[in-house]
């Protein structure tokens, strides 16, 4: 499916299923298909599926407009607004969870049920009072460091079924990391640490135990910042936590599922 945001790019997205909307996100330079291992198990539970891709990212459109993170919640907010989704439960992964904080920030948690974060630090850069920041980020390298190639993102190998459609993906829309470097600057400036000690919803903080970006240890003291957080680590994964241990994280996901009902 396609969507026009009120500054004219077209963002794809994919919508199935009914009852409950959990809307997703996946990290930058990535696509929607990363999440093909969960979306089936959300719909045979009974979950509508929004599954979005961010401009500048899998097959929406590659952009110089809106590159800041401020964008991409407003982006969020106008396909929430546009399917009249209500009490929502939003489920991002690295840039796709911060991509939820600045929603929150902007326009609050009254159609949110829930929020949960894979694999990203509520504050990327490490400092005095936070040292669980991304890779080796400090204000001394910022942003410079930020222009080098990230990296391995993974602990180990993607699964198979979800690497051929990524795969496919990325063959079809190539993703452009010099084009989308200002939203890799304006969002690892960010510090969400005040959004979350004002977020009333449920948050899960899902971490990998080998993550290569972030420290695992911060999923447990983010989640106490929020009124009603909480989290799990995901032995032998990696950043990409529901593509390298899906059944694993299936299981993390709907559990937490089930509480909310």
């Amino acid at each position: 499916m396609n969507f026009k945001t009120n500054d004219g790019v077209n963002l794809v997205y994919d919508d199935q299923g009914s009852g409950t909307p959990i809307v997703i996100l996946t990290g930058i330079g990535g696509s929607r298909k990363i999440w093909a291992a969960q979306v089936p198990v959300l719909l045979a539970n009974g979950y509508r599926v929004i599954n979005i891709d961010a401009r500048n990212q899998g097959a929406s459109d590659q952009t110089v407009q809106g590159r800041r993170i401020s964008r991409h919640a407003m982006d969020v907010a106008e396909i929430m607004t546009a399917l009249d989704l209500d009490q929502a439960i939003l489920l991002g992964n690295s840039l796709g969870a911060a991509t939820f904080f600045a929603y929150l920030s902007l326009f609050g948690e009254k159609h949110v049920k829930a929020v949960i974060d894979v694999d990203q630090s509520p504050k990327m850069v490490a400092d005095a009072d936070w040292p669980f920041g991304f890779k080796q980020l400090t204000w001394d390298n910022f942003p410079q460091v930020l222009a080098d190639p990230m990296g391995k993102s993974t602990a180990g190998r993607i699964d198979d079924a979800v690497y051929a459609q990524i795969h496919e993906e990325k063959q079809k829309y190539p993703y452009d990391a010099a084009l989308n470097y200002p939203l890799m600057v304006d969002h690892a400036a960010q510090d969400w640490r005040d959004v979350l000690s004002q977020l009333q919803a449920p948050f899960l903080i899902v971490a990998g135990e080998q993550s290569p970006f972030f420290d695992p240890k911060f999923a447990a003291i983010a989640a106490k910042l929020a009124h009603h957080g909480t989290s799990q680590i995901v032995p032998a994964a990696g950043h990409i936590v529901m593509a390298e241990q899906p059944e694993h994280f299936n299981q993390v996901l709907l559990d937490f599922l089930r509480t909310l009902d």
